[in-house]
């Protein structure tokens, strides 16, 4: 029977490949429309999401990983895997930034081939609608399964319908001020730059979890609070808490009484364990350790 773990990451895949789909839709339009309508931003854009279409590979492949249990080899489990995907996600949109960044700029001393036409006004509209609903709908499933990797390809897709915001406006500008041909470059220099916030928002987000660095401080809050409404526990000690694929590893010391029997400290031990995977959203893993309680004299 499919866990609540397999149900999830298939609807991780699921989100995934529709936007892998919508993306190669809109490279095709967006090219078509950059040649068809002289927009250099709007061919900008379309490499763009030529970038997206990468890292919905790329996603594809970290949520298969994150599926895969403990092995020889990886005693906690691949999830740390997914969040490598979701590091070469964040460090694309960088590259492709700075590669869209670098040709704005040299063509903003280029006289343009003309002013761009309202196909590319157009198809820079059906890409904002296309991708903020993509945005919208892989957050959320990103969200509810705890995918470090879905969320990251979620910023890709409002990266892309914010850059597509840009090209909009820069066409709109060219079209109505044909004298101004450099607003077309100058909005793919707006659309690097945005996609290049992107990037480093996702790959910030990655390092940290890489580095072990602790959840936010209400996660160990409430994990502290778990801990104490536990009958029979007289206190902790020692609680560690990280993340891994975008869910939550804790380990803690609970402290039970001195006289108790090995069976029944176990018996608490296991009640916070339970009470934790319960009660804490995203908490993947717990390792609860005894120690008896040391009485002073």
């Amino acid at each position: 029977m499919p866990t609540d773990h397999d149900r999830g990451d298939l609807s991780g895949r699921r989100i995934t490949w529709l936007g892998l789909w919508v993306n190669v839709a809109l490279i095709a339009l967006k090219v078509l429309g950059g040649v068809l309508g002289r927009s250099q931003a709007l061919i900008a854009d379309a490499v763009h999401s030529i970038s997206d279409l990468f890292s919905d590979v790329v996603v594809l492949w970290g949520l298969r990983m994150r599926g895969k249990g403990p092995d020889s080899n990886h005693h906690f489990g691949h999830a740390r895997l997914e969040t490598m995907s979701a590091a070469v996600v964040g460090l694309t949109l960088a590259a492709v930034a700075a590669l869209l960044g670098y040709d704005a700029v040299l063509s903003l001393g280029r006289p343009a081939a003309g002013a761009p036409t309202g196909l590319a006004l157009a198809v820079a509209a059906v890409s904002i609608l296309a991708k903020e609903m993509l945005f919208q709908v892989t957050m959320a499933v990103g969200r509810r399964i705890h995918s470090a990797s879905v969320r990251a390809n979620a910023w890709h897709h409002r990266s892309d319908a914010l850059s597509s915001v840009a090209v909009l406006a820069g066409v709109g500008v060219a079209m109505i001020w044909p004298g101004l041909d450099w607003a077309d470059a100058l909005a793919t220099l707006v659309v690097a730059l945005m996609i290049l916030a992107a990037g480093w928002r996702v790959l910030w987000a990655a390092l940290r979890e890489l580095s072990d660095a602790a959840p936010p401080a209400e996660i160990t809050s409430r994990i502290a609070e778990c801990v104490r409404t536990v009958p029979g526990v007289r206190g902790f000690h020692d609680l560690r808490v990280r993340s891994s694929g975008g869910l939550h590893q804790a380990q803690v010391h609970v402290v039970v009484p001195a006289e108790m029997t090995v069976a029944e400290g176990h018996a608490i031990a296991k009640t916070v364990e339970l009470c934790l995977l319960r009660d804490i959203e995203g908490l993947d893993q717990v390792i609860v350790h005894m120690d008896p309680e040391i009485r002073r004299e």
